[in-house]
């Protein structure tokens, strides 16, 4: 068999590579080669009979996806004599070293990790993980090989995850962008509590931080530069894999095919989020329904429900106290019986009454009045209700219909800070791409101000042109968020009693 040369690309698989770090993060735009960068990582320890490695995914399915980690191992592990178990997900090589892929769901799953000893951590969509999970994971990196523990992590940008604020220092915070002759820049931190204390050496960090290092470097006896990581953030654009452009050049016609916003980000790498005046949601507003240390009323139980059944949209169907979102379901495909029951099963968990539920009548939704007895049909294009006025007095709003009438209601009340969404529903998958979290500020984008009709009427971009900023998509999410403000419009003669 003849001999095969595998070997990184100049550009950005040679910096991340190359670079000495604790830690690398590697931020690049999509199509840069991020993860067979990432897994040619273990390779220079193959020799070590000692050495283990392991890469995470956030879920099980991300890593055997078609093209995903698994693939991409067998590409490349197989020429080094690697022997792959797929059940394990595993490969072992000749001299004993190890390299497991494996994944971290639920946040909880990093305590099945207490007692673990990994000399080299890998993270791919590194946006995927919570905070929590990267840091505790940190903790297990150690390493009695001869290795140096270090951890090596691939990212999109995500300007609304914890990797953003981690990696400003190397991002211009007016336009987005890596600051070039910050690329691949050093720098040290350690955490006292929650918090980071930065700087440009070890000794200035040792200096900033001797308050809280000088107890530990005296009750262990171990010198202060340890309790140091060294950090760097490494960018790239798709132009650095010649052989990607080379073999499939419609995959660049793919990326610049995007909204203006998501090609920002996959093709040229851009951290900003895009603002505009014409934005429902505010930005900061939503993203703060997530860490709003302030209460908000959580009276009252009540179900949202967007339908969708096989080969339609997502299925989206949240549980709320008062206005909290503390429970979301989503299946990409169901049929009638199940979406029934999962309504059911909420209402039973979180004691809704029938009259508290209200679903998406407009579409295939139709069909849960004949199953679920008392629950409120949401008809989007129905003239907007009378709503309650300061004074306490009934007045009309005006607005085109109901569905632009909940929207810039719910738009408002985030902007005052009067809705939050539970920790758990944030970190938890929407999908094998994006958080909860991630997927409701990306539906965000969508959700906009258009002109005014001849009668002045508050208006929706068209769902057309919504769909066209989501990629082809519907904003399924922000649907069932909305519709929380039926409750607070809905007369209560007109309830049916469940």
């Amino acid at each position: 068999m003849a001999a095969k040369t595998i070997c990184p690309q100049a550009g950005y698989q040679m910096r991340a590579l190359a670079s000495p770090a604790d830690i690398v993060i590697g931020g690049a735009a999509a199509g840069v080669g991020k993860t067979f960068s990432l897994l040619l990582e273990p390779l220079r320890h193959v020799n070590n009979p000692d050495f283990g490695a392991v890469c995470f995914r956030r879920t099980s399915p991300q890593i055997r996806a078609e093209g995903g980690l698994w693939d991409t191992s067998q590409q490349l592990y197989r020429f080094a004599a690697g022997n792959p178990k797929e059940t394990t997900l595993e490969w072992t090589f000749p001299k004993g070293a190890r390299v497991n892929f494996s994944h971290l769901q639920h946040e909880s799953d990093i305590y099945n990790w207490q007692g673990a000893q990994i000399a080299l951590l890998m993270f791919d969509e590194l946006t995927h993980f919570t905070e929590k999970q990267f840091f505790y994971m940190l903790s297990r990196n150690r390493s009695t090989c001869g290795v140096r523990p270090y951890v090596r992590a691939t990212c999109n940008p995500d300007p609304e995850s914890w990797v953003a604020r981690f990696i400003s220092w190397w991002i211009d915070e007016e336009t987005g962008f890596p600051i070039p002759e910050r690329d691949g820049v050093l720098r040290y931190f350690t955490r006292h509590g929650d918090d980071f204390i930065w700087g440009d050496s070890k000794d200035e960090v040792i200096e900033k931080a001797w308050f809280a290092l000088e107890p530990l470097v005296t009750e262990s006896g171990i010198a202060a530069e340890e309790f140091v990581k060294s950090v760097t953030f490494i960018s790239g654009r798709i132009y650095d894999n010649k052989e990607l452009l080379q073999k499939d050049p419609g995959y660049l016609a793919n990326l610049n095919a995007q909204d203006e916003e998501t090609k920002l980000a996959l093709l040229a790498g851009n951290w900003k989020v895009v603002i505009s005046d014409l934005d429902i949601f505010d930005y900061y507003a939503l993203n703060g329904c997530f860490d709003n240390v302030k209460a908000v009323n959580e009276s009252g139980r009540y179900i949202t429900a967007d339908i969708a059944l096989k080969g339609s949209n997502k299925f989206v169907v949240g549980a709320w106290h008062g206005f909290k979102l503390q429970e979301v379901s989503v299946m990409p495909k169901s049929d009638g019986r199940e979406v029934v029951e999962l309504i059911e099963r909420m209402a039973k968990v979180h004691q809704v009454q029938n009259r508290h539920i209200v679903f998406d009548a407009d579409g295939v939704g139709g069909f849960i009045d004949g199953f679920i007895k008392g629950a409120q049909p949401f008809h989007g294009g129905a003239a907007a209700m009378e709503a309650k006025a300061d004074s306490g007095q009934k007045q009309k709003e005006n607005y085109e219909n109901l569905k632009a009438q909940c929207f810039y209601r719910m738009g408002g009340r985030v902007g005052r800070g009067e809705v939050a969404i539970a920790a758990e529903v944030g970190h938890s998958m929407y999908d094998k791409k994006m958080t909860h979290r991630q997927r409701i500020l990306h539906e965000r984008k969508a959700i906009k101000r258009y002109k005014a009709d001849s009668d002045g009427k508050l208006r929706l971009l068209p769902k057309d042109e919504m769909k066209v900023k989501l990629g082809g998509e519907s904003p399924d999410y922000m649907d069932m968020i909305a519709m929380r403000e039926f409750f607070e419009l809905k007369p209560a003669r007109q309830w049916a009693v469940a």
